[in-house]
Order: structure tokens, then sequence, then C-alpha cells
């Protein structure tokens, strides 16, 4: 696949996945999670590669899914669409799944879709200008790609609960103390300090960190597909509520919304 939104490059065992849509902030539409799923699967037969650090190319990191995007490829058929809406599961999957040791280089904000992919890897260095943020129940959505309990997972429940069902803005230091964040470091050195945090792991034996990253994955999530396997459903019913259209108009117009439960 010719990428258009991501750029891979690799120094030995190190690969860099950058999301590359710094005119959107690295929003993303389908063809970009397409490329993410794309990317993520093409390490299970790459030997040489240890550790995949993602970052985003410009300020921030990624504003999470694309408001702009026209959505062509959502507007067919229901089946078709609910196969179709999976695609940003499935990119979160794809990341979630990769043998190697992954690490995201996290600079600006990591909101919805974008929080998603940081909470997918394995570990999070983070820039002192970062910041987490899942907007969707603001537009009147729930959280799907089954990353619920990715975040569930790194914070715990009541924290998990402030970000997603309360919609709060989290700042770097608070994503370290509540340990989202595995190290805090000037912007400036993001890059530098995630090769670094990578040495670590491109110096181990690969077979025996692979496996035991896979186990301890599967330890944690054993119940997660399960638990969440309606998430996409939820979210094609909660955007046809009026709820829903009220939201995206008070949040497009930046005035605040009134609720009905409808």
């Amino acid at each position: 696949m010719d990428y258009q939104h991501l750029k891979i490059s690799r120094d030995g065992p190190l690969a860099m996945v950058t999301l590359n849509r710094p005119d959107k902030a690295n929003a993303l539409n389908f063809q970009h999670l397409a490329e993410l799923e794309h990317a993520a699967l093409g390490f299970r037969e790459d030997l040489e590669t240890r550790v995949v650090i993602f970052t985003g190319a410009g300020k921030h990191f990624s504003s999470g899914a694309d408001l702009t995007d026209p959505g062509t490829a959502y507007q067919v058929p229901m089946t078709l669409r609910r196969r179709r809406s999976r695609i940003g599961e499935r990119a979160i999957q794809a990341i979630y799944g990769i043998d190697q040791i992954t690490i995201a280089a996290w600079n600006g904000a990591a909101m919805g879709g974008g929080a998603c992919i940081t909470t997918a890897v394995d570990f999070r260095i983070g820039a002192e200008d970062c910041v987490m943020q899942y907007p969707e129940v603001d537009i009147g959505l729930n959280l799907m790609w089954k990353s619920l309990p990715l975040i569930t997972h790194l914070a715990g429940p009541a924290r998990a609960k402030r970000l997603v069902a309360g919609g709060e803005r989290v700042r770097a230091a608070t994503l370290l103390q509540w340990g989202i964040l595995d190290e805090l470091v000037a912007t400036t050195d993001l890059l530098t300090r995630a090769q670094l945090f990578a040495e670590r792991y491109t110096s181990k034996p690969p077979a025996a960190v692979q496996m035991i990253k896979q186990s301890v994955n599967h330890i944690v999530s054993a119940l997660d597909r399960s638990i969440m396997h309606m998430d996409v459903d939820q979210n094609l019913y909660s955007a046809s509520s009026e709820d829903r259209r009220a939201a995206l108009a008070a949040y497009l117009n930046g005035e605040p919304a009134q609720f009905t439960g409808d």
C-alpha cells in the first residue's frame, strides 16, 4: 500500500510510524485508519524490527476522528455500514496486537481516536505539552473502537469515567500522576527520549520479550472483546438520537446543548 497519511522509517531494529496529516492535526479519516491497520499488520512478518514508535507530525499526536470527512465510505446500506464502521476498531486492535514492543512519542493533543492509539501501545513517553481528551460524549456518542477497556486498564475505573463519561481534558503532569504516561520529558527531547527508552527493548531477546508482552496483554484484556462487542452498534444507535443532533450542533457552534434523553 502507498501511504498517503503515514510515514514509516526504520533504523536497524527500531521502526517509527508517523501520523502524517499535520494540516488536519493528524485527524483520522477512513483512509488514515485503513493505512494504520495495514501498517500495524505489516509488522507480523518483520523479523528485524523489535520496537515500533508511533508519533504525530506537526504540533499534535492526533485530534481524533476527522469531523470534516464527508464520510462517503459510510453512505452505504446498514449491513455494510456496520462493517466499515469497525475500521477504527480494526486499526486499534491491529496496533494492540503488534508482536513487537510499541511506544507512543506523544506530542501535543491526543483526542478521541488519537487517545485510543496512545492506549493501544505498550508505553507512552509524553512531551510537556501533551494532553488527552475523549470528546465523544460532548457530541452525543459513546467511545467505540474497543478502546474503553484500554483506558480503564491504564487509569482505573473512576478515572476512566472522568475521562470518557465526563470528557475531562487531562494535561501532562496529571497523565503522569495517573499512570497513563510512563515518562514526561521536554518537548524538544521527545523523540530522542523515546528512542533511548526503546533501546532497552531492542537489546533484549525478541522472542522472550514478545511472548511476555502478549501474555500480559491477554491477562489484562481477556474479557475485553466479549464485553465490548456491541460498541459499534451502540455508536450507530446513539448517532441517530436527537441528543446527538443537538450535541453536534452545539459543539460546532460553540454553544451549550440541551439534552432530553431522546
